[in-house]
């Protein structure tokens, strides 16, 4: 059951779930700036339930209207106060209220969406486990791209991450984490946009998509875009020459940069766009996470786990959802 100032069927709209909650408004703002950069709408979506203090269950179409109001005048609110000195056009602004849980209704407005914005909320790695996240749940079910806007940082992790700038030896253009993932490092008031997109690649159809999607932030976005592909010996088939033997790193390690090359070569070309492709001898989720500290937005497709499997071993998507250091948008 749908209510408010307007919905949309629209594919080119922004939706984005919006609770009044600091990372539903870390969301909105997020959707809002891409939207005047792609000339998308946003449409803000608030699924709610008689959980919800507004009185008894409406019986009549006149109580119905009276729900609508009061729930669009808390949606202008939250608007407001998210967006406190921040330009856009109000136009571009609809609201959709849902008689339903918000994963509900983010999942039955967006369906057609350009994609599914929402924030992640603050949540300890055990209780992450145990209950999940309405992040994590929306990139699994979504049949579309969902983008998960990651909070700024609360006041004592900014202090801790100016400690660490502090104390570090290493000039951060030139450090090389353990990983081997060479980038510059995010400094604590850098403005995010300016950091590149980073794509994870593993030549599935599904990474083909992110590799697209990547494609087209990374021009909206005027930033370059680097071609992650995390591989282990699995992931590399069959090398000429060790048919029936397991080649050596290094030999892969090149087998693995050709795949790369080779599977960015078969897209469409973007001359717009600075692709820089690297081969990491990592497993995905942790190569991804660890490059998210030094990206802008990290992309990647959905393969993986799903159901009980991806809630007993996580799949990589779900991790990096629950774990990267920026905003990661999730294709499917």
């Amino acid at each position: 059951m749908v209510h408010g100032a307007g919905t949309t069927d629209d594919a080119h709209d922004i939706v984005v779930g919006l609770d009044g909650s600091r990372e539903s408004f870390a969301a909105l703002r997020w959707a809002l700036r891409e939207a005047g950069l792609t000339g998308l709408r946003v449409n803000a979506v608030y699924g709610w339930t008689r959980s919800w203090d507004m009185g008894d269950e409406p019986q009549t179409a006149e109580d119905w209207e009276r729900i609508r109001i009061g729930i669009r005048s808390k949606l202008q609110s939250w608007t407001r106060e998210a967006c406190e000195g921040m330009n856009f056009d109000e136009d571009d602004l609809i609201f959709t209220s849902v008689h339903g849980s918000g994963t509900t209704a983010l999942l039955q407005i967006g369906g057609k969406a350009q994609q599914i914005v929402v924030g992640r909320r603050s949540m300890g790695r055990v209780m992450r486990w145990f209950s999940g996240s309405l992040s994590e749940t929306l990139a699994e079910a979504s049949e579309v791209p969902v983008t998960v806007v990651r909070c700024p940082e609360d006041d004592d992790s900014s202090v801790e991450a100016d400690i660490e700038n502090a104390l570090s030896f290493e000039e951060p253009e030139h450090a090389v984490t353990s990983d081997g993932v060479r980038a510059s490092s995010r400094h604590h008031g850098d403005d995010d946009m300016q950091l590149p997109v980073v794509v994870g690649v593993d030549g599935s159809d599904t990474s083909r998509r992110a590799l697209s999607f990547a494609l087209d932030v990374a021009r909206v976005h005027r930033v370059p875009l680097h071609a992650l592909f995390c591989w282990q010996i699995k992931d590399v088939g069959v090398i000429a020459g060790y048919e029936n033997a397991v080649a050596p790193v290094s030999v892969a390690q090149k087998h693995a940069e050709a795949m790369l090359r080779d599977w960015i070569a078969r897209m469409p070309s973007s001359p717009d766009v600075d692709v820089e492709p690297h081969a990491f001898h990592i497993p995905a989720s942790k190569g991804l996470i660890r490059a998210s500290q030094y990206a802008s937005r990290v992309v990647v497709g959905s393969r993986g786990l799903s159901g009980l499997d991806a809630h007993f071993f996580g799949s990589v998507s779900k991790q990096i959802v629950s774990f990267a250091q920026c905003t990661v948008t999730v294709v499917h």
